[in-house]
C-alpha cells in the first residue's frame, strides 16, 4: 500500500507509535504500536490491529472481549514517525474495564476514573491476574506482596516457586484433591510474578503451547538440542 510506505520504519524500527482517540469526544483512548503487517489489516479491515511487543504478535483490539475499534481517520505526524487513530469505541479501551488507560495521576497516584465494565470474563483470569501483578510493582513492598516479590531479591521470588512446586508434589502424592488445587495456583501465581519480572506476557507460553500442537513430545525435545 502507496500510503504505508509514507511511514518512515527504518527511524521506528518498524514499530510506529499510535495515538488513539475516541473520534466523538476526542478523549484520548490509548498508545499502542503497529508494525506493517498491523497496519495493513487496520486499513483492509477498518478495525484497529495493533502489535504487541508483550505478547510478540498482533492483535485485533477487541479480539478477547469484543471491545473493538472502527476506525474513523488515521492521521500520521509531520515527522512521518507516529500516527493518530480517531476511532468508534465499542466498549471501553482499557483492559482494566475503564474507557480510557490514562486513569491514574502521576503526581497524586489517584485513579481519575472509575471501572465501567468487569474485562475479568473476557480476558480470563490467568492475563487478568498478570496484568494485576504489573500494577503491583510499584506498590508498597510492606503492604504488597507481589511488589515485595518484584522488588526484592531475585533468589527469593526464584525460591518461592521451588518451594511452591515441592508442596504440589506432596500434595498429588498425598492424592489430596483440594490441596492439589491449591498448591497449583500458588505455582500458578509465582510463574506469574516471575514472568512479570521479565516482562513476558503468559500470551506469550500460550503460544509455545499452541506451537507444540501435532507434535510429539519426542519432537518437540529434539528441535530444542538441534
Amino acid at each position: 500500500m502507496e500510503a504505508i510506505e509514507k511511514i518512515d520504519w527504518e527511524k521506528t524500527n518498524g514499530l510506529i507509535p499510535v495515538v488513539t482517540q475516541d473520534a466523538t469526544t476526542n478523549e484520548v483512548l490509548m498508545l499502542a504500536y503497529m508494525d506493517k503487517e498491523a497496519l495493513e489489516l487496520t486499513i483492509k479491515t477498518n478495525y484497529a490491529h495493533y502489535f504487541s511487543r508483550t505478547k510478540q504478535r498482533i492483535w485485533k483490539k477487541g479480539e478477547s472481549s469484543n471491545h473493538t475499534q472502527e476506525i474513523v481517520n488515521i492521521m500520521l505526524d509531520c515527522d512521518n514517525d507516529t500516527l493518530l487513530l480517531k476511532v468508534n469505541q465499542e466498549g471501553v479501551a482499557c483492559h482494566t474495564g475503564r474507557k480510557s488507560c490514562f486513569f491514574t495521576d502521576l503526581q497524586t497516584n489517584e485513579e481519575v476514573s472509575k471501572v465501567e465494565v468487569d474485562t475479568t470474563a473476557a480476558y480470563g483470569v490467568i492475563d487478568t491476574l498478570y496484568h494485576t501483578i504489573l500494577e503491583r510493582k510499584n506498590d508498597d513492598p510492606s503492604k504488597s506482596y507481589t511488589s515485595k516479590l518484584l522488588n526484592g531479591e531475585q533468589n527469593s521470588m526464584l525460591k518461592k516457586i521451588v518451594e511452591e512446586s515441592g508442596e504440589f508434589t506432596f500434595a498429588i502424592k498425598d492424592n489430596d484433591e483440594e490441596e492439589i488445587i491449591y498448591e497449583a495456583a500458588d505455582i500458578t501465581y509465582h510463574v506469574l510474578v516471575a514472568l512479570a519480572s521479565k516482562n513476558i506476557s503468559p500470551d506469550r507460553v500460550k503460544q509455545e503451547l499452541a506451537r507444540r500442537f501435532g507434535m510429539s513430545g519426542i519432537e518437540e525435545k529434539n528441535s530444542r538440542t538441534k
